[in-house]
């Protein structure tokens, strides 16, 4: 099959990549310049394993990353047009679908009349968008869903710093339809995958995205309320109460428990843009989900309660030097979108902590261009170790499992990983 996907970001050229490796032709269209220029040129603008030997492995024989010029020669040829384009939460939590919808028109634009295409959206999107929002779209620009085109949404269950892995072998692979003819088309895309391929409505599709997501947000903020509790009571030892909790068989010795462990906050793009849109999503049908909503501000508040423990531990004098370890929102990647350091460091700055130095293995010119914080950057660890007079663990890279045996400076583990 030939398939355009618009956006390669992480999701979208994962996407790409993974269907070029099933075997399919796809284009791949990026509007930004300078990522479009690096694709193109063999290397990724993020970092993702895997994903650069699967792009060296595709790029110019089954993936051509294109920009818009070539646009009209993408869509002529496909079976299918997938949508990768971002969703951003504005400040009332609603989806932005700003992106989606541009691409959609220039889709239309350039679509063949004569063809019968599925119009698929990847980016998250809050259940009832496609039913009540997309479709309603093309119907009012003469288009008869399922016969003139096809409509559908296919979740995807990625994990920064895994994504060609979960791509090529995922726990499972939801098709949301609209009509057997669209279903027919999708599931030619993945014949030759083992994984189960389920098939349901167009809402079904959506909801179990932001289900999967809103819980694994629940668990951090569950775990790290739990954390602030043993704080307050004090004389408990909180990695070793949760590595004993994962202990019970339940948890079937699964990932998950990663995710019910007390940390930071979650942060990057998926935990909080889900779990925002979808609590503003059910307050405009009219409920107020009060789980949802204590999730969110328990995680609002977490950066505070770990300022707070940071003080405690280093003590009020505000010249010295505090060390931050992990920029990135997770190990693993380059990531810094709504990371729990930046807001860490905000919280110290507001306290008056007025010399801080931030180190990351991989993130720090992400973050230097993502956030303007008058901060310093150590280029090494042991830079950072040197110049630091205290010491926060932010990101749980491995690397710094060692800190204490390399210093005797004050070390606030706020990862619990030591």
């Amino acid at each position: 099959m030939v398939i355009t996907v618009f956006g390669l970001g992480f999701v979208g050229l994962t996407t790409s990549l993974g269907f070029a490796e099933y075997g399919h032709t796809v284009y791949g269209v990026e509007i930004n310049p300078e990522r479009l220029a690096t694709i193109s040129g063999g290397r990724l603008p993020f970092l993702e394993p895997g994903l650069d030997e699967a792009l060296l492995r595709h790029q110019g024989t089954r993936f051509h990353a294109i920009g818009p010029d070539r646009l009209a020669e993408a869509v002529a040829q496909s079976d299918c047009v997938y949508y990768c384009v971002g969703t951003p939460y504005g400040q009332d939590g609603q989806a932005d679908l700003t992106y989606l919808f541009s691409a959609i028109d220039q889709t239309l634009s350039v679509r063949p009349a004569d063809r019968f295409q599925v119009l698929v959206v990847k980016s998250t999107i809050p259940p009832s968008t496609t039913s009540r929002k997309v479709i309603p779209y093309l119907q009012e620009r003469g288009l008869v869903v399922g016969t003139d085109l096809g409509v559908a949404n296919n979740p995807e269950f990625l994990r920064e710093g895994h994504c060609w892995d979960d791509f090529m072998h995922a726990d499972r692979i939801v098709l949301g339809v609209s009509d057997d003819r669209s279903a027919q088309q999708l599931r030619q895309i993945y014949a030759t995958v083992a994984e189960p391929v389920y098939c349901v409505s167009l809402n079904t599709g959506e909801f179990i995205k932001y289900l999967s997501n809103t819980l694994l947000a629940t668990l951090i903020s569950y775990s790290n309320e739990m954390s602030v509790i043993a704080d307050t009571i004090g004389g408990i030892d909180v990695a070793q109460a949760f590595r004993i909790l994962h202990e019970d068989k339940r948890w079937g010795g699964a990932a998950m428990a990663s995710y019910c462990y007390p940390g930071c906050g979650y942060g990057g793009y998926c935990l909080p843009k889900d779990t925002n849109a979808l609590y503003a999503v059910a307050r405009t049908a009219g409920f107020d989900a009060q789980i949802l909503r204590n999730v969110i501000a328990t995680n609002d508040h977490i950066p505070e309660f770990i300022a707070d423990k940071i003080e405690r531990a280093v003590g009020n004098r505000r010249d010295q030097t505090v060390g931050i370890l992990g920029l990135s929102f997770k190990p693993g990647s380059d990531d810094v979108r709504d990371t729990p350091s930046a807001k860490i460091i905000r919280a110290l700055l507001e306290r008056g902590y007025t010399d801080i130095v931030g180190y990351d293995p991989v993130a720090i010119g992400e973050f230097r261009r993502y956030y303007d914080l008058p901060i310093s950057y150590a280029d090494t660890y042991d830079e950072l170790l040197s110049r630091a007079d205290s010491l926060v663990i932010a990101t749980a890279w491995p690397e710094f499992s060692d800190v204490r045996k390399r210093t005797a400076k004050p070390v606030v583990d706020c990862r619990y990983m030591l």
